[in-house]
């Protein structure tokens, strides 16, 4: 099989997208079209003879659909997620196409029904869409349901795991209350928990399987992609290779949106602008978590080690968005990773092995749609 980043990277010459998308609004309810096109043609009787615009004209053409033309783009929480999907809210609105972000933000993993469920309802949604929802990559291939083209950012493990564990207890600037709506039944004790001692002393937001937490995103459905492990860890940079036109990483975040504009130009062509805008520069800031502290080096040392194969497995991503970012012919300045290579192959060598967790995946609490002004 033909991995898709191989097969879109050939297309994107500069003058491939040829055809052009037939002006439409979102979400227009196909019956009411046909019922407005059937009207406007009986309307179109010239006086004197039968002839209607039909018997002139003939059918109208079929509208011919952008290619690729079903995108999803299944987040990873605290990976910039909310950020891009203001943008595409913004883009959706310009480039006319369907974007659909669920509201379900604490399911990730889903019983074979609901994964055909959702797939043939996302299979259903007008094209050309965008379907986005923190979920883990669906197979629509093993199902006999034609594959949609993926895409995602993925960050630093470290510090989306920080990010998270601040975040839930503090939100962001939207607001100081706002965290108190996310998690409403923590007590003040887990609340206010040291980043050090929740790390040294294993609690099991800071353990496995807890901060095993990106690779299952692009592992899938599959029980042994929550494991951690080199089986989970393999299947995941297949699924990159094979189903992800592009996987960015958060760090190069300019970069990202410079090649989606590149390989999907009809849902992202003018998304640099409007992210450096001012406008978008107000309202993008108000995502960044607050109360954010770094863990002593003894703690990084520990949860480094823990989170070994979501290192591997970012590094991979990075190389692989670099080699990407080298075939396009894209130059740029990229900003270094939060955690030099250096510093990270110290924490290996002073790091003692993990102690043994068997906690259950924590849910992803992120919720991308809730406060966004609908247009």
């Amino acid at each position: 099989m033909r991995g898709a980043k191989g097969f879109y990277s050939g297309l994107c010459g500069k003058n491939h997208w040829s055809v052009k998308m037939a002006p439409s609004r979102l979400f227009i309810h196909k019956d009411r079209v046909a019922r407005h096109l059937v009207s406007c043609l009986h309307d179109c009787k010239t006086r004197k003879g039968g002839s209607t615009y039909l018997d002139d004209h003939g059918q109208p053409a079929p509208r011919v659909l952008p290619f690729p033309s079903q995108v999803i783009y299944n987040r990873v929480g605290k990976c910039g997620s909310r950020t891009v999907v203001i943008l595409l809210r913004l883009l959706a609105e310009k480039h006319q196409f369907n974007l659909v972000s669920s509201d379900i933000h604490n399911k990730t993993r889903l019983t074979k029904h609901e994964q055909v469920d959702l797939m043939k309802n996302i299979s259903s949604i007008p094209q050309p869409f965008l379907y986005t929802r923190h979920v883990h990559f669906l197979n629509f291939t093993r199902f006999k349901i034609e594959q949609p083209v993926y895409i995602n950012i993925i960050r630093d493990p470290i510090n989306r795991f920080l990010s998270n564990y601040f975040f839930r207890r503090f939100g962001d600037w939207r607001g100081e209350q706002n965290h108190l709506i996310r998690t409403p039944g923590m007590k003040d004790d887990e609340r206010y928990l040291d980043i050090n001692v929740c790390i040294l002393e294993n609690y099991p937001e800071c353990s496995n399987p807890r901060v095993f937490y990106i690779i299952p995103y692009f592992c899938g459905q599959h029980p042994q992609c929550r494991e951690p492990g080199v089986w989970a860890l393999e299947r995941a940079k297949q699924n990159v290779l094979e189903n992800y036109l592009l996987v960015g990483i958060l760090e190069e975040l300019e970069d990202v949106l410079l090649l989606l504009e590149r390989l999907l130009p009809h849902y992202f062509t003018g998304v640099l602008n409007i992210y450096k805008s001012p406008d978008y520069r107000k309202m993008g800031n108000m995502t960044g978590t607050v109360r954010k502290q770094t863990p002593t080096l003894e703690a990084l040392q520990v949860l480094y080690h823990r989170m070994r194969y979501e290192y591997e497995f970012y590094n991979f991503v990075r190389d692989q968005f670099h080699l990407t970012k080298k075939k396009i012919g894209l130059k740029s300045v990229s900003k270094p990773p939060a955690y030099s290579n250096d510093f990270l192959q110290q924490l290996a060598l002073r790091t003692p092995e993990p102690l043994d967790e068997d906690e259950e995946l924590e849910t992803d609490l992120e919720d991308a749609n809730s406060w966004l002004v609908h247009p």
